[in-house]
């Protein structure tokens, strides 16, 4: 694994957990984690179970004993590691958003075909379809519960820039995060909807804000003054993406990412309207799936909640009894789950590289609605 921050010690856990809680083909060993810092990395490596550590991503990637890279760095590296850690072999997962731009995601989604001829797989990591809420949700949409899609939509609240003191880091920052909340949290929505709905985004329009645009540089930022003068650094991404969009099928929808909701910590919301029925998910509700079954006469009918908790819906037949819910961390087990399972028999996993380029594609458009104020555009 290279990284080692916050989703660096996210995934650490779901490697260290996944072939206790599932039944799979291989054995998971932690080989080797990487990042820059030697004495931050090493801490890493004895705090999350690794075995070894690298300073250099190279080197972890030559090493004989990792079959699977797992990228978890800022954007502005993605392309590089994961095309070099195809080209030598390795499978590779690598968190979202796959790329900073439609270029570099395309570059990716190239190298992953390439090497997926050679039995090589790649998968991008948006876990929220690993909700096992979002799953069956999904499962209902595709059986025809919900009939035609008429509406979606999607929101991803939180609330951690509110503070005009809060620190610059490197996701305020364009050349190392592509993109704000559009990049950041919008990307998981936009995946999501069209991962339920089972349909893609033909258009978009869509406009970005920033609200704060310097914040104070802190020592643990690892950004230095001349960001952007004495003591403050310049943010230069959108703090809120808020844009319109269509479904190839038909189906229009509402999308917001913002990182100035106050009050809300991590609220990832989807609301599916068809001519049939209808589903509402929260994630800080996460267990939980908000259903209106049209097919019910009106005097018996509302939306019902339905505790996603038993043992035959997706990914609970390795966890606890009914109503014991699960966490944030469930679905990255999930993912490393679906994605080692795919690798071992051979298959593409999902959602592939070209799957994230897709969703590049989407948020490349907003932007380009938003900064031309062209109004629609085409994905």
């Amino acid at each position: 694994m290279i990284g080692y921050a916050f989703m660096g010690a996210v995934h650490s856990q779901a490697w260290r957990t996944v072939g206790h809680a599932f039944d799979l083909p291989v054995d998971v060993r932690l080989a080797a984690i990487g990042g820059r810092d030697s004495v931050a990395v090493k801490a890493a490596a004895d705090r999350h179970g690794w075995a070894a550590f690298e300073t250099d991503w190279r080197t972890l990637i030559a090493r004989d004993d990792v079959a699977v890279v797992d990228i978890c760095t800022p954007g502005d590296t993605h392309a590089s590691i994961a095309i070099e850690a195809l080209a030598a072999g390795k499978h590779v997962i690598c968190e979202k958003p796959l790329a900073n731009s439609v270029a570099e995601a395309s570059m990716m989604a190239d190298a992953a075909a390439s090497a997926a001829a050679r039995g090589v797989r790649s998968m991008v990591a948006f876990n929220y379809r690993r909700v096992p809420a979002l799953a069956y949700a999904r499962s209902l949409v595709a059986s025809g519960r919900l009939g035609t899609l008429h509406h979606v939509r999607a929101a991803y609240q939180q609330d951690w820039l509110v503070d005009p003191a809060a620190p610059l880091t490197w996701r305020m920052q364009k050349e190392r995060a592509g993109s704000g909340a559009l990049g950041d949290i919008a990307a998981h929505i936009v995946d999501a909807a069209q991962f339920v709905v089972g349909d893609l985004l033909s258009g978009v329009s869509g406009m970005l804000e920033t609200f704060v645009h310097s914040r104070p540089l802190s020592g643990g930022s690892g950004l230095s003054a001349a960001s952007g003068g004495s003591g403050v650094g310049d943010v230069t991404v959108d703090d809120a993406a808020v844009f319109f969009g269509r479904f190839a099928g038909g189906g229009i929808a509402t999308f917001e990412a913002t990182r100035f909701a106050t009050g809300r910590k991590n609220a990832m919301q989807l609301e599916i309207y068809g001519s049939g029925g209808g589903i509402r998910f929260d994630f800080e509700r996460m267990n939980e799936l908000q259903f209106f079954d049209g097919s019910l006469p009106d005097s018996e009918n509302g939306f019902r909640r339905v505790l996603v908790t038993e043992g035959d819906h997706p990914y609970l037949e390795a966890w606890w009894p009914p109503g014991h819910p699960l966490g944030y961390e469930h679905t990255f087990t999930h993912e490393f789950r679906d994605f080692l399972l795919d690798v071992s028999s051979g298959q593409d996993p999902s959602p592939s590289f070209a799957d994230g380029l897709q969703v590049q594609k989407v948020l490349a458009a907003v932007s380009q609605s938003a900064e031309s104020g062209s109004g629609w555009v085409e994905v």
